[in-house]
Parts: structure tokens; sequence; C-alpha cells
């Protein structure tokens, strides 16, 4: 019975993965992909960026954050599987791809690490996913920021970016919820759907690639449940960080 449940599992999980283009191109039909424009933006020797919070983080290994594409540095989400396609894909552009995402961050704590963990680097693309903290955690009263805050907080910081790294490309990625996860209940999206329209309308503001998280995991649940995804309804499993980094890929056109 062990042996069936497992190959009925396994076999679950392959089919899900297999529709990942599926879902992406359903969720992001505005992204068309063509082989003239991927990657197209990018130069030799650029360097790449991903900034957040633990979904990001993904227990990434801080001791070797300044080796660049480095699989332990890049650590177990969607910078390792996005990093892992571009190198694949543009060896010759000799890129250079880092993780700096730190668990339990809100924008206000991605500020006062910006010029060490960003701005030192020069990235030439920055990809920032952040939010989910800075609702969550004022819902457990470790944190009084409001969405207000948020917004201000983010809008300074892509400001003060762009000022010391004028030709960086921006990708401000939405802060999303996969919908029945276990931390989650039905009083997380009223209020939370605020903060993924402030990242929309900041993208907007600044002229950056807006990445729509929560319109991929909304088509993916279409296709499994959330505990396929990422059983909490905040973290991604595997195949959720894998579905996060086809849609960036496709977002960015890299």
């Amino acid at each position: 019975m062990n042996r069936r449940n497992f190959f009925k599992k396994t076999a679950v999980a392959g089919a899900a993965t297999l529709l990942i283009p599926e879902i992406v191109n359903a969720a992001m039909p505005e992204f068309p992909s063509t082989n003239e424009t991927q990657g197209s933006q990018l130069s030799k020797g650029n360097i790449i960026l991903f900034q957040g919070d633990s979904i990001t983080d993904a227990g990434r290994n801080r001791e070797n954050e300044d080796k660049a594409n480095d699989q332990q540095m890049l650590g177990r989400g969607y910078p390792l599987f996005a990093a892992a396609g571009i190198l694949a894909q543009h060896a010759e552009k000799v890129l250079k791809i880092y993780n700096r995402g730190i668990s339990g961050n809100k924008v206000f704590q991605l500020a006062e690490r910006w010029n060490k963990d960003c701005i030192d680097l020069k990235p030439d693309v920055l990809s920032i996913l952040i939010g989910v903290n800075d609702y969550w955690h004022t819902r457990n009263g470790q944190y009084k920021g409001t969405l207000e805050v948020y917004s201000t907080d983010y809008r300074t910081l892509i400001a003060r970016t762009l000022k010391e790294l004028p030709a960086a490309k921006i990708v401000i990625c939405e802060p999303f919820l996969i919908h029945g996860g276990s931390a989650l209940d039905d009083t997380w999206e009223p209020v939370f759907k605020a903060y993924r329209q402030v990242a929309k309308t900041i993208a907007n503001e600044f002229k950056a690639t807006f990445i729509p998280f929560q319109s991929v995991f909304n088509e993916a649940l279409k296709k499994a449940p959330a505990a396929y995804w990422g059983a909490d309804g905040v973290h991604p499993s595997l195949a959720g960080a894998q579905l996060m980094a086809q849609a960036w890929l496709k977002g960015t056109k890299i």
C-alpha cells in the first residue's frame, strides 16, 4: 500500500510539474516569450541580484554570500532555479548572480542593509520580493507598520536605488498568498490585496518589470492544491519555487 501511494503521489507531482509552463503562460499572457527578445538586455559580465525575505532567502548559506553563482549561496528557492536557467542559457556572458534575501525582513530592514547588500554590489538587474512580513508581522504584534508605511518605505527604497544605480533594471515581484495554506485564514486576503496593489503601483511609477506571482499561484491552484505549491500558504514548496522561477524568467525575458 505504501508503495502504491508513493507511485500515485509521484505521478501527480510529475504531472503538475509538467504543467508549469502551461500555468505560467495562462497566468501571464501579457508577457510573450520570443527567441528574439530572450536575454537581449543582458551584457557580458552583468550582475543579477535577488533581494527579499525568507521566500528569497530559502536557507541560503550566508558564509558563501560573496561567491557568485554558488548553489549554497543561492539557497533552495526560486533564485536558485532562475539562476540555473539563466546561467545555462547565457554561458558566454559570464554573468554573476547573487542572493541577499534575509528571512523575516520587511522593507525598512532592506533599507537598513541596502548599501552593503545592494548598492555596493552594483547590480545590473535587481529583483525585489518583499511585503508578506510587512503585513504578517502586524498580526502577531511583532510590528506596528501600516500599508502607508510599506508604500512610503518601498517607494523611497526604489528612488534611492535608482539615484545610486540609474542604469539598473528593476524587477518588482508581487507579494502573494497561496490560498488554502495552513498559516492563512479568510481575514488575510481583504487586507493583503492592498499590499499587492502597492507593489504594482510602484512598479508602474518607476517603469520596473512587475512579476504577477499572485496570478501565477491562482492559476496553479487549478491544477494542484496549496499543499503542493506551498503548504503554509506563504513559503513555496520545491514545485512552487520552480513555478516562481519560470514566471520570473518569462516576465523579465532573461
